[in-house]
């Protein structure tokens, strides 16, 4: 029998609504070992809230209070989607409750802010703890992955993961909370985008040693939305060059967090060079992924085109497309399966740890981006 955990969920904006929808359409797995049901919302703004208890019976608790919340007994786990600068103040909260905890990125505003959080972590080890980050879980990147661990890549020539929007290319567009160093915090869209691109990256084992970063901040101002102009205070693009160590001598791995990427909507990509083997996948063709294995002569690409191949079965059929909706529900059921016990099919989602490890690769690279530098990495033990 499939176990039923309840969920409380603190922060109904847009990802809310995401896990909202794939916890309502969940039967659209076909083995999974428990279930997500929301019973408890909290949101300052009644609207999103309302929205909640309209779409879902399940609801049976709303608040503005999230405190509330947290002393709701019938609520297991939390799902928390809330600005930056509010995590080191409500996770350990969460988990102080004795609930489980899907936190969103980057698992606090800034390096103290996380280390706040990882030291609640480590004080209520009953708690099962991950960090949102639904990219992985399309085929193509799961191809990439097990092509990546099945074999010798040779030498790695080099790693580019990368996250490109084209939200804010318009400089007309309002200002929201991302913009703002107090909210966002100063890593701007490396706190906002870098999980993204270093999930795969850390789980592989590729840690940069060392970083050097350019950061641009290419609109100073922005509208409120209220007929004045105010400063837009956060980085919009920044370019990471890191180095890895290795028995080889090493190679160079280049993050891009970019929200001013003119052509692109939400393109997420992994490309790995290597001597032997090399690999590619990019959301932008989503049904598709790339790869080379070299034994000398010519280096020719192999395209293979993919229909849903998901790491937890679902009804759909395998000839049709894999799509953002379906990344987050994969998500989710990898946390499930965690949660139940299982090791979510082989590829769990963000770890405490791999999240501590991005902040100092994050860290790294804006103190080298505001001074003109290379800066060791300081990884947390």
């Amino acid at each position: 029998m499939t176990r039923v955990i309840k969920f409380g969920v603190i922060g109904c904006g847009l990802m809310g609504k995401e896990f909202a929808s794939a916890a309502a359409r969940w039967f659209h797995l076909t083995d999974t070992k428990a279930r997500p049901e929301i019973v408890a919302v909290c949101d300052l703004n009644p609207v999103l809230t309302n929205w909640f208890s309209a779409n879902l019976p399940s609801v049976k608790q709303i608040t503005a209070d999230y405190r509330e919340l947290l002393a709701n007994e019938t609520v297991e786990a939390v799902y928390c989607a809330v600005p930056h600068n509010l995590h080191h103040s409500i996770y350990p909260e969460i988990l102080a409750a004795g609930k489980h905890l899907f936190g969103e990125k980057p698992f606090g505003i800034d390096a103290d802010a996380n280390r706040k959080i990882q030291d609640s972590i480590l004080a209520h080890p009953n708690s099962l703890v991950r960090c949102s980050s639904e990219m992985p879980f399309f085929p193509g990147a799961q191809k990439l992955i097990n092509f990546l661990r099945a074999g010798d890549l040779g030498d790695i020539i080099e790693v580019e993961a990368a996250f490109l929007h084209s939200s804010d290319l318009n400089p007309d567009k309002p200002i929201n909370w991302k913009r703002i160093v107090d909210m966002n915090g100063a890593y701007g869209c490396m706190g906002d985008l870098g999980m993204h691109v270093l999930h795969l990256p850390l789980r592989l084992g590729w840690k940069p040693s060392r970083v050097s970063a350019t950061l641009v901040n290419r609109f100073a101002t922005r509208p409120d939305g209220q007929g004045n102009t105010v400063p837009c205070e956060t980085w919009d693009n920044a370019t990471i060059l890191g180095h890895v160590d290795d028995d080889r001598g090493g190679f160079p791995i280049v993050l891009k967090t970019w929200r001013i990427a003119p052509g692109h909507s939400n393109t997420w990509s992994v490309r790995v060079l290597g001597t032997k083997k090399s690999a590619y996948f990019s959301t932008k063709n989503p049904c598709r992924w790339q790869f080379m294995t070299y034994a000398g002569g010519a280096g020719v690409w192999s395209v293979e085109d993919l229909g849903f191949e998901s790491l937890f079965p679902a009804i759909t059929g395998g000839i049709f497309e894999f799509g953002f909706a379906d990344a987050i529900q994969q998500m989710w059921a990898a946390f499930m399966d965690e949660l139940a016990g299982g090791n979510a099919n082989g590829f769990g989602c963000v770890t405490p740890q791999e999240a501590a490890d991005h902040h100092a690769i994050l860290n790294a690279a804006l103190i080298a981006g505001t001074t003109n530098s290379v800066q060791h990495v300081s990884y947390f033990e």
